[in-house]
Protein backbone atom coordinates (compact mmCIF):
# COMPACT_ATOMS: atom_id res chain seq x y z
CA UNK A 1 0.00 0.00 0.00
CA UNK A 2 1.02 3.50 -1.12
CA UNK A 3 0.12 6.69 1.23
CA UNK A 4 -0.20 9.88 -0.32
CA UNK A 5 -0.22 13.00 2.09
CA UNK A 6 -2.56 15.92 1.02
CA UNK A 7 -3.79 18.94 2.73
CA UNK A 8 -7.43 20.45 1.41
CA UNK A 9 -7.95 23.11 -0.31
CA UNK A 10 -5.79 24.57 -2.93
CA UNK A 11 -3.02 22.11 -2.58
CA UNK A 12 -5.42 18.93 -3.34
CA UNK A 13 -7.36 20.91 -5.88
CA UNK A 14 -3.89 21.63 -8.31
CA UNK A 15 -2.70 17.91 -7.25
CA UNK A 16 -5.69 16.22 -8.57
CA UNK A 17 -4.41 16.69 -12.71
CA UNK A 18 -1.13 15.64 -11.91
CA UNK A 19 -2.74 12.41 -10.17
CA UNK A 20 -4.59 11.97 -13.21
CA UNK A 21 -1.43 12.28 -15.38
CA UNK A 22 -0.20 9.47 -13.16
CA UNK A 23 -3.85 7.28 -13.81
CA UNK A 24 -5.07 7.94 -10.08
CA UNK A 25 -8.24 9.25 -9.80
CA UNK A 26 -9.06 9.91 -5.93
CA UNK A 27 -13.18 8.87 -5.38
CA UNK A 28 -14.01 11.43 -2.64
CA UNK A 29 -14.26 15.02 -2.30
CA UNK A 30 -12.43 15.86 1.05
CA UNK A 31 -14.53 18.65 0.97
CA UNK A 32 -18.03 16.93 0.82
CA UNK A 33 -16.81 13.98 2.99
CA UNK A 34 -15.91 13.83 6.78
CA UNK A 35 -13.05 10.93 5.80
CA UNK A 36 -9.66 11.56 6.47
CA UNK A 37 -8.38 8.70 4.53
CA UNK A 38 -9.93 8.32 0.71
CA UNK A 39 -9.74 5.65 -1.84
CA UNK A 40 -8.25 5.77 -5.25
CA UNK A 41 -9.09 4.10 -8.68
CA UNK A 42 -5.86 1.89 -7.43
CA UNK A 43 -6.48 -0.43 -4.73
CA UNK A 44 -2.93 -0.42 -3.78
CA UNK A 45 -2.77 3.60 -3.04
CA UNK A 46 -4.81 5.73 -0.75
CA UNK A 47 -4.91 9.57 0.57
CA UNK A 48 -4.65 10.49 3.47
CA UNK A 49 -5.90 14.20 4.79
CA UNK A 50 -4.31 16.02 7.46
CA UNK A 51 -3.26 19.79 8.02
CA UNK A 52 -1.03 21.22 5.46
CA UNK A 53 1.70 21.61 8.00
CA UNK A 54 1.56 18.37 9.40
CA UNK A 55 2.53 16.95 5.93
CA UNK A 56 6.07 16.79 5.95
CA UNK A 57 6.00 14.80 9.54
CA UNK A 58 3.91 12.15 8.34
CA UNK A 59 5.89 11.56 5.14
CA UNK A 60 9.49 12.14 8.06
CA UNK A 61 8.38 9.20 9.99
CA UNK A 62 6.43 6.95 7.07
CA UNK A 63 2.69 7.33 8.27
CA UNK A 64 2.90 8.63 4.39
CA UNK A 65 5.13 7.66 1.40
CA UNK A 66 4.76 10.87 -0.19
CA UNK A 67 2.93 13.94 0.21
CA UNK A 68 2.79 17.64 -1.06
CA UNK A 69 3.81 20.61 1.00
CA UNK A 70 4.35 24.32 0.66
CA UNK A 71 7.72 25.61 0.42
CA UNK A 72 6.16 27.81 3.45
CA UNK A 73 5.80 24.98 5.68
CA UNK A 74 9.12 22.99 4.40
CA UNK A 75 11.19 25.80 5.49
CA UNK A 76 10.14 26.23 9.15
CA UNK A 77 9.79 22.14 9.79
CA UNK A 78 13.37 21.81 7.52
CA UNK A 79 13.65 18.49 5.00
CA UNK A 80 15.56 15.84 7.02
CA UNK A 81 14.34 12.34 6.18
CA UNK A 82 12.90 13.91 3.36
CA UNK A 83 13.22 13.66 -0.77
CA UNK A 84 11.90 16.59 -2.32
CA UNK A 85 12.18 16.01 -6.01
CA UNK A 86 10.14 17.78 -7.61
CA UNK A 87 8.74 21.84 -7.53
CA UNK A 88 5.07 21.05 -8.71
CA UNK A 89 4.48 24.95 -9.36
CA UNK A 90 1.32 25.09 -8.18
CA UNK A 91 -0.15 26.88 -4.93
CA UNK A 92 1.98 30.08 -6.04
CA UNK A 93 1.92 32.60 -3.80
CA UNK A 94 4.73 34.67 -1.68
CA UNK A 95 6.23 35.58 1.58
CA UNK A 96 6.51 38.93 2.43
CA UNK A 97 6.69 41.83 5.29
CA UNK A 98 3.81 44.06 5.51
CA UNK A 99 2.86 46.50 8.02
CA UNK A 100 0.12 49.16 8.67
CA UNK A 101 -0.21 52.03 6.39
CA UNK A 102 1.95 54.84 7.88
CA UNK A 103 3.96 53.08 9.62
CA UNK A 104 7.64 53.90 8.16
CA UNK A 105 9.46 50.53 7.56
CA UNK A 106 12.28 51.85 6.00
CA UNK A 107 13.01 54.28 8.69
CA UNK A 108 12.64 51.23 11.32
CA UNK A 109 15.64 49.43 9.15
CA UNK A 110 17.56 52.43 8.69
CA UNK A 111 17.98 53.62 12.35
CA UNK A 112 18.45 50.07 13.93
CA UNK A 113 14.93 50.05 16.00
CA UNK A 114 13.63 46.98 17.57
CA UNK A 115 10.28 45.94 16.17
CA UNK A 116 7.66 43.20 16.95
CA UNK A 117 6.96 40.79 14.19
CA UNK A 118 3.35 39.05 14.22
CA UNK A 119 3.89 35.49 12.18
CA UNK A 120 2.96 32.11 12.06
CA UNK A 121 6.56 31.42 9.96
CA UNK A 122 9.07 31.83 13.19
CA UNK A 123 12.09 30.86 11.30
CA UNK A 124 11.74 32.28 8.16
CA UNK A 125 11.01 35.29 9.91
CA UNK A 126 14.11 34.56 12.03
CA UNK A 127 16.70 33.66 9.25
CA UNK A 128 15.15 37.04 6.82
CA UNK A 129 15.56 39.68 9.60
CA UNK A 130 18.97 38.53 11.18
CA UNK A 131 20.35 38.42 7.11
CA UNK A 132 19.77 42.07 7.21
CA UNK A 133 21.44 42.49 10.62
CA UNK A 134 17.98 43.56 12.10
CA UNK A 135 16.56 43.56 15.92
CA UNK A 136 13.26 41.93 16.40
CA UNK A 137 10.82 40.40 18.70
CA UNK A 138 8.59 37.51 17.11
CA UNK A 139 5.32 36.62 18.43
CA UNK A 140 3.99 33.57 17.22
CA UNK A 141 0.29 33.56 15.72
CA UNK A 142 -1.73 31.01 14.17
CA UNK A 143 -4.46 32.72 12.09
CA UNK A 144 -4.94 36.35 11.32
CA UNK A 145 -1.75 37.73 11.49
CA UNK A 146 -3.03 41.11 9.71
CA UNK A 147 -4.96 41.86 12.88
CA UNK A 148 -1.61 42.09 15.06
CA UNK A 149 -0.40 45.44 14.06
CA UNK A 150 -4.45 46.75 13.90
CA UNK A 151 -4.47 46.23 17.72
CA UNK A 152 -0.89 47.05 18.69
CA UNK A 153 0.21 43.56 19.34
CA UNK A 154 2.95 44.24 16.58
CA UNK A 155 4.70 46.50 13.98
CA UNK A 156 5.11 44.05 11.14
CA UNK A 157 3.83 40.62 9.89
CA UNK A 158 5.40 38.09 8.03
CA UNK A 159 3.00 36.41 6.01
CA UNK A 160 1.81 34.63 2.82
CA UNK A 161 0.49 37.12 0.24
CA UNK A 162 -1.27 35.70 -2.80
CA UNK A 163 -3.50 39.30 -4.66
CA UNK A 164 -2.54 41.31 -1.61
CA UNK A 165 -6.60 41.83 -1.30
CA UNK A 166 -6.48 40.54 2.34
CA UNK A 167 -3.63 43.52 3.34
CA UNK A 168 -5.74 45.82 1.58
CA UNK A 169 -8.86 45.29 3.22
CA UNK A 170 -6.94 45.57 6.62
CA UNK A 171 -5.26 48.74 6.03
CA UNK A 172 -1.78 46.92 5.39
CA UNK A 173 1.34 47.48 2.98
CA UNK A 174 3.50 44.54 1.56
CA UNK A 175 7.08 46.49 1.73
CA UNK A 176 9.18 43.65 1.29
CA UNK A 177 9.29 40.52 -0.85
CA UNK A 178 11.10 37.51 0.98
CA UNK A 179 10.80 34.45 -1.55
CA UNK A 180 7.95 33.35 -3.57
CA UNK A 181 6.33 30.03 -2.26
CA UNK A 182 5.06 27.05 -4.53
CA UNK A 183 4.34 23.41 -3.36
CA UNK A 184 6.69 20.47 -3.84
CA UNK A 185 6.53 16.89 -3.74
CA UNK A 186 8.49 15.30 -1.03
CA UNK A 187 9.26 11.76 -0.41
CA UNK A 188 9.88 9.32 2.56
CA UNK A 189 13.57 8.21 2.02
CA UNK A 190 12.95 4.90 3.21
CA UNK A 191 10.11 4.23 0.93
CA UNK A 192 11.64 5.70 -2.26
CA UNK A 193 14.50 2.96 -1.37
CA UNK A 194 11.69 -0.13 -0.57
CA UNK A 195 8.64 1.15 -2.71
CA UNK A 196 10.59 2.19 -5.83
CA UNK A 197 9.03 0.37 -8.48
CA UNK A 198 5.76 1.66 -7.59
CA UNK A 199 6.80 5.62 -6.48
CA UNK A 200 9.00 5.50 -9.47
CA UNK A 201 6.43 5.97 -12.08
CA UNK A 202 4.40 7.75 -10.40
CA UNK A 203 6.67 10.21 -9.70
CA UNK A 204 7.75 10.52 -13.54
CA UNK A 205 4.43 10.99 -13.95
CA UNK A 206 4.41 14.23 -11.44
CA UNK A 207 7.66 15.47 -13.46
CA UNK A 208 5.95 15.22 -17.22
CA UNK A 209 2.93 17.07 -15.94
CA UNK A 210 5.10 19.92 -14.34
CA UNK A 211 7.37 19.83 -17.30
Amino acid sequence: MLTLALSKGRIFTETLPMLRAAGIEVLEDPEASRKLILPTNDAALRVIIVRASDVPTYVRYGAADFGVAGKDTLLESGLEGLYSPIDLQIAKCRMSVAVQNGFDYEAAVKSGARIRVVTKYVETAKQHFAAKGMHVDLIKLYGSMELGPLVGLGDAIVDLVSTGGTLRANNLLEVEHICDISSRLIVNQASLKLKATRLRPILAAFEAAVG
